[in-house]
């Protein structure tokens, strides 16, 4: 009898185990790249996805974007590393966070420093730094080793998620790089030249990736259910597209409809063309021509007059439920046109506000909440200095302001805006009203001081200060650069 009960039980436990591992099984990560790695990933997936609630047009009015260069964040350049600092985000009013490609690099004509292939490099502790373009995705399922784990990186957006904030993914949809299994299964999902070989993008030296071929319906299947994967498996909210642009329009009207039926999303195109933004396609478009004219203007090349001209423009060009980025500075500005103090010296911190009561969503880029004046490295290991100081301050004041006053509200039901003449053709006056709320700017876009006389009588809360001030109709003078936003009392 006890023989009997030892052998039900032990064909008990088989069956368990069987069981268990059949489950195990049916879990597994798509393109999983060796068994070894296998039982691994499987037991990482198995983390719960905190769920968020869908994201609305309500969000997005009051939503601040932040983009997060994992690699160079800290010194360690992981994801681990951002996500105990994700609840310092929400202080800043952040309520997405796009991450630049976290996916594995090519090694294959990977770009150092200069923009030479890595491998032109002799000696080998110079050529082991040069880590490569973000945007030279080897595996569009996988996760860069040199940021963690797909564990990882769960945390990360249930982290971000425990917050009430968005995360959207940066996908390269123009191109792979060298290595990327495409290349070798599937040489008609690119781009070739007469003799047959695959080429990269044209009329670019970004030599280092692959250009995809859209003509090729089995590729944009691919890609597709690629990026499906990221919802449906991993909870990203959306994703931040690449040269949008350059990817034919009909490929989004395909892609964006299936990836809509999954989950609720968030898309930004990196684009300024407005056909992107018809029919649900995407939300928001970078406000390119904005960002140069604030350039511009910070170095006197432009005037308040350029401006009225941009924003009569822009209410052409776009439909009033189109989102525009603002933004100041951003991975390849910064890399590769230089610092927001270098660009913009003395005007700075105003044309950061401006970014804000402007229609639109903000960005904050990494570094730039600590008054980052250095950049940085784009194909090697850097880092940022994070010191709170004056910038922290000014963002966190006007984050608040952001998530919590009608009259800034930038999404597809945007408040008003009005832009006034003054006496004085370097002052703006600029009033943002919605639901009865009401925020006016006044700011000198000069480098000398400039009076002007202020037409609104009455009380202000001067709201970065926190002072009470009283205008009567009077002249008021302005030091250089100087702004004030006031709030009703």
């Amino acid at each position: 009898m006890r023989t009997t009960k030892k052998l039900i039980l032990l064909i008990m436990m088989m069956l368990l185990a069987f069981s268990c591992k059949n489950e195990k099984t049916t879990k597994a990560l798509p393109n999983t790249a060796s068994p070894e790695t296998e039982s691994v990933e499987l037991e990482e997936k198995e983390e719960t996805l905190v769920e968020m609630t869908p994201i609305t047009n309500d969000i997005l009015e009051t939503a601040i974007i932040y983009e997060a260069n994992i690699r160079q964040y800290s010194p360690e350049g992981t994801f681990n590393a951002f996500t105990k600092d994700i609840p310092e985000l929400k202080e800043l009013g952040v309520k997405i966070i796009w991450l630049m490609p976290v996916f594995p690099i090519s090694k294959t004509k990977r770009k150092a420093t200069g923009g030479e292939f890595a491998s032109l490099i002799e000696d080998e502790a110079e050529r082991a730094k040069m880590l490569g373009s973000y945007y030279a995705v080897t595996d569009y399922t996988k996760i860069n080793p040199e940021f963690g784990t797909i564990k990882d990186f769960r945390a990360l957006v249930n982290e971000a998620h425990k917050h009430g904030i968005y995360v959207i993914l940066d996908w390269v949809p123009n191109h792979t790089g060298w290595d990327h299994e495409w290349l070798k299964n599937h040489p008609e999902y690119y781009t070739q030249n007469g003799k047959g070989e695959v080429i990269h993008p044209d009329e670019t030296d970004w030599t280092d990736v692959a250009d995809l071929n859209y003509d090729n319906t089995d590729m944009r299947k691919e890609m597709i259910a690629d990026m499906g994967y990221w919802i449906t498996e991993q909870g990203v909210d959306g994703f931040r597209c690449d040269v949008a642009g350059s990817v034919p329009l009909d490929f989004w009207e395909e892609a964006i409809p299936q990836l809509r039926s999954k989950k609720d999303i968030f898309m930004l195109a990196e684009a300024w063309e407005p056909e992107l933004l018809k029919a649900n396609l995407f939300d928001m478009a970078y406000a390119w021509e904005g960002h140069h004219l604030l350039n511009d203007m910070a170095n006197e090349k432009k005037s308040l007059m350029d401006w009225d001209k941009y924003a009569t423009k822009v209410i052409t060009d776009y439909e009033r439920d189109d989102i525009l980025m603002n933004f100041l500075t951003n991975h390849d500005e910064n890399s590769w046109n230089g610092t927001i103090q270098e660009r913009m010296g003395d005007a700075s911190e105003l044309m950061t506000v401006f970014s804000y009561i402007i229609p639109g969503m903000p960005l904050i880029y990494s570094g730039q909440e600590y008054g980052l004046n250095h950049r940085l490295k784009f194909f090697e290991k850097d880092s940022i200095s994070k010191t709170k100081g004056r910038q922290w301050e000014v963002l966190k004041k006007l984050g608040t302001l952001k998530n919590t006053h009608e009259a800034l509200n930038g999404g597809k039901q945007s408040a008003s805006y009005l832009i006034f003449e003054t006496d004085n053709k370097y002052v703006l006056k600029y009033i943002r009203s919605k639901a009865g709320k009401k925020i006016t700017f006044i700011a000198n876009f000069s480098s000398k001081p400039q009076t002007f006389k202020m037409t609104s009588a009455g009380k202000f809360l001067d709201y970065m200060t926190r002072e009470e001030v009283q205008f009567n109709n009077k002249n008021v003078t302005l030091d250089p650069w100087g702004y004030k936003v006031l709030t009703d009392l």
